[in-house]
């Protein structure tokens, strides 16, 4: 795929946008039904995707790298960053009153300074 004609100059919040976007296609593409975008539980955080597969409750954080100077954007997601995922996780499962389902943490991460860009989805990454 090629970089969208639009993300030179973008704020990082439409970045990110575009990115999520970009993900969900992909998931979709693989035959994940996506659930909801950017979930917010209280002050604690919030997860970029949420999405089933086969049954299985997907909850996704997606990185995206525009530049080679942030070095790995999976180092981006330190312990302190997984504990904050983990917490909205279970936090979605709290509101939405979701017992006894399978589920996962996954990471999609795009990478713009190739062209075309690569995704790349680690499956229960953390």
């Amino acid at each position: 795929m090629d970089k969208p004609s639009n993300m030179n100059g973008e704020s990082s919040v439409s970045k990110g946008s575009q990115s999520e976007n970009i993900a969900c296609d992909f998931l979709v593409a693989k035959g994940y039904k996506i659930i909801k975008k950017n979930f917010h539980f209280g002050k604690t955080g919030e997860i970029d995707i949420i999405a089933e597969d086969k049954g299985v409750l997907v909850f996704c954080e997606v990185k995206s790298k525009y530049k080679d100077a942030f070095g790995n954007p999976l180092e981006w997601i330190t312990p302190k960053k997984q504990f904050k995922i983990r917490k909205v996780a279970e936090g979605y499962l709290y509101v939405n009153k979701i017992v006894d389902k399978d589920c996962r943490l996954d990471v999609i991460v795009i990478d713009f300074t190739v062209n075309p860009f690569k995704i790349e989805h680690l499956i229960n990454a953390f």
